[in-house]
């Protein structure tokens, strides 16, 4: 006989779980393809974790177009203009400006201001493109087992929520009770 307790238990425990798991695998996958800092593939990892599988798909290719701008800027500005502060202004507006005229979205842009910070402000013994295809590749990486995870494992969701969305896709659920949305 479950309790309420019991099954709500077992409810907040599964994000915990998956989300482990996945930063391990993508610990332990970093380690195993020989990458510099693992650390960046389960910080990647964790991100996607926190969605649903549309919303980690969606989080994902912003963060994994985010960083390949973002790598490949700090990388190019380093190498033609060095580790300046007029280079790293350059930098950020310029990522800024691209992902505008790439109808990119701000988590897009986010991602490539990120990495594009490490890449330039990062004290590195290698060359700075070595540093940046490496960022690339971990954070490439975590997405890739975050998605992996995420598609094999996907979280449920509460069924009074699948109900309320196809029931009323559009609305606020304040609206729903006769109260108007609050912007």
């Amino acid at each position: 006989m479950k309790t309420p307790q019991l099954t709500s238990l077992k409810k907040r425990i599964v994000h915990p779980a998956r989300t482990t798991i996945a930063a391990v695998l993508s610990l332990l996958a970093a380690r195993v393809v020989g990458l510099p800092e693992v650390y960046w593939a389960p910080i990647s990892t964790m991100i996607v974790m926190q969605s649903t599988l549309g919303a980690a798909l969606t989080i994902s290719w912003h963060r994994w177009v985010g960083t390949a701008l973002g790598s490949a800027a700090g990388a190019l500005l380093v190498t033609c203009l060095g580790p300046s502060l007029i280079a790293f202004g350059v930098g950020v507006f310029g990522t800024g400006l691209l992902c505008a005229a790439l109808r990119l979205d701000r988590p897009a842009y986010r991602f490539a201001g990120i990495t594009l910070t490490v890449i330039m402000l990062v004290a590195h013994t290698e060359p700075v493109w070595v540093m940046a295809i490496h960022r690339f590749a971990e954070v490439s990486l975590g997405i890739a087992v975050g998605v992996i995870v995420t598609v094999l494992w996907p979280e449920q969701q509460p069924r009074h929520a699948h109900i309320h969305d196809q029931e009323h896709p559009t609305k606020q659920p304040n609206e729903q009770r006769g109260q108007p949305g609050k912007l």
